[in-house]
C-alpha cells in the first residue's frame, strides 16, 4: 500500500452498493445496514462496464451541507480494485502534480491558473513563467479494454472541440498538453477509443502529429484517496 496519498479522501467516506442511475447525474445506493442513499455523479460518460447493481461504491460527503444530494460518487469496485469516476479529480491532480513536481514537463512554470479562458471556451489549466506558457486540458479515464486504457467511453463533441482548440494553439507556436488520468491500475498503455468515437480518435492522432503533448498517467485509487502513478505509453495509430 502507498505511504503517501496525493489527493486524500475526507475521513467521513461512505461505502455503499450501487442500485441504479437516474438522469445521468443521480445514483441510488444502499449501505450494508440497508439505508438508501442518493448521490450526485459528475461523470456524464457511460462508465461502461462499471455501474452494475450490487457493485460496491465509495461516496464522499458534499462540501456544502445545504446541497440537495448529500453524497458524491467517487469510485466503483471492480474485480477487487477501485476505479475512480469523479471527473473533477484530474483537475485537482494536475495542480497537485505541478505543486509537487510529479510531472517533469510542468517544472519551471511559476504560475498556475485553473479553468483559464482561451478563445470562446476554457481549458483546465494555464501555466506561465520563465519557461513561457503551457495550456493543459484534463480528462478522466475509466475504460480499459484488453489492458489498453481508452478515452472516451461515449461520443464526446466537447472532447473533439478541445482537441481542435489545442491544435489551433499548437499551430500558433503555443505549448499545449492533454493530461489523461486513468483512475484504475489494470492498463499497460493508452489510446483513443476509436470503437466508440472514431472522430475523436482521428483528431487525437492528428493532434499528436501537430505537437500536442499527451500525458496519460495511472492513478492508484483506494479507500484513502487517489495517488498519481506511472506514465503510460501511447498506442500509435
Amino acid at each position: 500500500m502507498n505511504t503517501h496519498c496525493t489527493l486524500p479522501y475526507p475521513p467521513s467516506m461512505q461505502r455503499a452498493f450501487f442500485l441504479s442511475r437516474h438522469k445521468r447525474f443521480t445514483v441510488e445506493a444502499e449501505t450494508a445496514s440497508g439505508e438508501r442513499l442518493a448521490a450526485h455523479t459528475n461523470n456524464t460518460g457511460s462508465m461502461m462496464g462499471l455501474l452494475r447493481p450490487g457493485r460496491e461504491i465509495l461516496l464522499s460527503p458534499a462540501a456544502n451541507p445545504a446541497r440537495k444530494l448529500k453524497w458524491t460518487l467517487e469510485a466503483v469496485r471492480l474485480s477487487g480494485t477501485w476505479v475512480g469516476v469523479n471527473t473533477s479529480t484530474p483537475n485537482r491532480m494536475i495542480r497537485a502534480a505541478w505543486e509537487t513536481g510529479a510531472i517533469p514537463e510542468m517544472a519551471g512554470f511559476e504560475h498556475f491558473r485553473p479553468e483559464a479562458k482561451v478563445g470562446d471556451s476554457r481549458l483546465d489549466a494555464y501555466l506561465s513563467g520563465t519557461r513561457g506558457e503551457l495550456w493543459v486540458e484534463c480528462k478522466n479515464v475509466t475504460l480499459v479494454e484488453d489492458q489498453v486504457a481508452a478515452f472516451p467511453d461515449a461520443v464526446t463533441e466537447r472532447g473533439q472541440k478541445h482537441l481542435r482548440e489545442l491544435m489551433d494553439l499548437a499551430g500558433r507556436g503555443v505549448r499545449v498538453a492533454l493530461f489523461f488520468l486513468v483512475q484504475r491500475t489494470d492498463a499497460r498503455c493508452f489510446g483513443p477509443a476509436d470503437y466508440i468515437d472514431p472522430v475523436y480518435a482521428e483528431l487525437f492522432y492528428e493532434a499528436l502529429g501537430r505537437g500536442v503533448e499527451i500525458w496519460p498517467h495511472v492513478a492508484v485509487v483506494d479507500e484513502r484517496g487517489v495517488t498519481l502513478g506511472k506514465r503510460l505509453e501511447v498506442v500509435r495509430s
